[in-house]
């Protein structure tokens, strides 16, 4: 088999369950990245089978379908907010005036340069500006606290990859996962800078992430309580949320994870207040 960077493919020894990239290849080991889960994961190249290109379509298909059903849930929940928005606005008035908002600024920081493509995309369409940057995981910690003066962001996005593994210690060891520990590190250098949970508002964490170290440190949401794989995505809906809701009411845990694709096995957190404000009146050219 003639295996090469950017070949996507499955792990015999896992029943071909996850579909992954081929990131690198040294001495017989490849490292692998989940093409649509945010997973890190090394494997000897005999254990590899590169996925056909039907098959190929088929596996991109079943996932694109997954994250438009997502989406669309996640467009009708805008819109009962912005219904809302519209009315408290012009206090129950159909003709008053026309406002506009004030949505959360976002930072978000990614150890996959493909998936933060697609996080950007999804901001965009969900019409979020968004200051993305693709940082190595080991390098976050160094870097946030010059980037949070910078662009002095509502919302941090910490992300990447991450994994577990049993063969270096337990579920409690931060040291038997890949990036937990740098993950942890960023948030406390954040909250070193603004540590009210409501005026910075963070999410941190990949697949099979120590959630309770990430909340621990002051993440407001984080994966992964049952150190399960999550999505890609769904760092960008829990934003999305956050960032649409108004700065009036609080986010629930359970509406902040409504509309992602993993759920609460893979994600968690606290209650947090919204972030949006709105005024009036609307003129289109300050506020295009």
């Amino acid at each position: 088999m003639s295996l090469g960077i950017g070949d996507l493919v499955t792990r015999s020894s896992y029943q071909h369950d996850i579909l992954f990239r081929v990131c690198s290849i040294t001495n017989g080991m490849a490292t692998l990245h989940g093409e649509d889960l945010r997973l890190e994961a090394d494997a000897p190249i005999e254990d590899l089978t590169i996925v056909k290109e039907r098959d190929k379509e088929e596996l991109k298909k079943s996932g694109k379908e997954k994250e438009e059903y997502s989406f669309r849930l996640f467009r009708q929940d805008y819109q009962l907010m912005k219904e809302k928005r519209t009315y408290e606005s012009s206090d129950g008035y159909e003709d008053a005036e026309s406002y506009f908002q004030l949505p959360a600024r976002v930072l978000h920081l990614d150890g996959d340069r493909a998936y933060l493509k697609k996080c950007i995309d999804l901001y965009k369409r969900i019409g979020l500006q968004v200051h993305g940057l693709h940082i190595d995981e080991q390098e976050m910690p160094t870097e946030i606290g010059r980037l949070i003066k910078k662009i002095q962001p509502d919302i941090i996005v910490i992300t990447g990859h991450d994994a577990f593994s049993k063969k270096k210690g337990d579920k409690n060891d931060l040291k038997a996962y890949r990036h937990s520990k740098y993950f942890v590190e960023a948030v406390r250098e954040a909250r070193k800078i603004e540590p009210n949970l409501d005026q910075l508002v963070i999410f941190a964490g990949a697949c099979q992430s120590h959630f309770q170290s990430l909340i621990r440190a002051g993440a407001n949401f984080a994966s992964s309580p049952t150190r399960i794989n999550i999505h890609a995505l769904d760092p960008v809906y829990i934003t999305a949320k956050l960032a649409y809701t108004s700065f009036m009411d609080k986010v629930t845990v359970h509406d902040a994870l409504r509309n992602t694709l993993t759920g609460e096995k893979g994600l968690g957190g606290i209650e947090t207040t919204g972030f949006l404000r709105t005024g009036m009146p609307y003129i289109e050219d300050d506020f295009e």
